[in-house]
């Protein structure tokens, strides 16, 4: 069955054995097998494909669990963990990705519950996961940590008191779509001057291209946004400092209704390191009043790419050892 988010959890249990973690982005679909310590024993990534077409996504998912679990006996894996972004229904199996206009109710624990028959399938955001993750394996067990994924979307998920804040429909966390600009771009999502829509990769590409930059024979993706930040290129800088701005209103507004002591930041945008980390940090302090706001610490991922499969391998270990 599909846990509730009742059953979502901190860390795993004395798991009988490794376990299937998948972490489903709109730029990637990842999977992994990982022991019950946390190692990863294997892993692969395969991008997400473009379009309207369920199948393609589907095939592409598929995939990349067989190129993982390989010649492995699939009898050994006890669970599967599933992180995705979101919206989504736990309860269900099911997940509508802003950002994979593919799937739409799409019943992602059935179709991947035939990999592993009679085996336990839980499914989370992936901002849960990847907060999940880093309390696990990443060094940050404050009580109360937000994890955000900035990347092709911005997503988010909470650890309270060492466990995963689901919330009543299991999409508590999405700090992408905190507004915070009244008059800002529409977003995704449907609604408007939402975080995603300012500070997430493609949003940024987007504003600075309509500021006049250019990204020349290079890629138009935010890799080549940073690269000219890096450089000095006045427009990818600024493009940077607006999206740290729209985080950092965020992680205030975050803590002054959380308490939050950590914010673990990963994603591919958060590879940009300084030229998103600084004026983030700067942006928090100048608008931070409260003095248990100005406590956050902010922090850079330390698991990186692996922080969603392991939060994902974490609930599939507690699912399994309750099996």
């Amino acid at each position: 069955m599909t846990p509730g988010p009742d059953r979502a959890a901190s860390g795993p249990g004395p798991g009988p054995g490794p376990v299937l973690a998948v972490d489903v982005g709109g730029t990637k679909l990842a999977a992994a097998v990982v022991e019950p310590d946390g190692t990863i024993a294997v892993q692969g990534a395969v991008p997400t494909p473009a379009g309207p077409d369920t199948a393609p996504v589907t095939a592409a998912l598929h995939q990349v669990i067989r190129q993982v679990i390989g010649d492995r006996d699939a009898d050994a894996l006890t669970a599967i963990g599933i992180g995705s972004a979101g919206p989504l229904d736990p309860a269900a199996g099911t997940i509508s990705p802003v950002n994979i206009t593919a799937w739409r109710d799409f019943g992602i624990c059935d179709s991947l519950r035939p990999l592993l028959p009679g085996r336990p399938v839980v499914l989370a955001g992936d901002g849960h996961c990847m907060a999940l993750g880093e309390h696990w394996r990443g060094g940050y067990p404050g009580r109360a940590l937000l994890g955000m994924v900035v990347s092709t979307g911005v997503g988010g998920g909470l650890v309270i008191d060492g466990r995963v804040h689901p919330g009543g429909s299991g999409n508590a966390g999405h700090i992408g779509h905190i507004v915070v600009d009244m008059a800002g771009p529409p977003c995704p999502c449907g609604g408007r001057g939402c975080v995603e829509a300012i500070a997430s990769g493609p949003a940024m590409v987007r504003w600075a291209v309509g500021q006049g930059w250019s990204p020349g024979e290079r890629p138009g993706d935010a890799r080549t946004l940073a690269e000219d930040g890096r450089a000095g290129v006045p427009i990818a800088t600024a493009a940077f400092d607006r999206g740290a701005l729209a985080l950092a209103a965020a992680v205030v507004s975050a803590t002054a209704l959380i308490d939050l002591d950590d914010v673990v930041i990963g994603g591919g945008v958060a590879a940009a390191g300084d030229l998103l980390f600084a004026p983030l940090r700067t942006a928090v302090a100048e608008l931070a009043g409260l003095d248990f706001v100005r406590r956050v610490r902010i922090h850079t991922s330390s698991l990186g790419n692996d922080a969603g499969l392991l939060g994902a391998a974490a609930l599939a270990l507690e699912a399994a050892a309750h099996q």
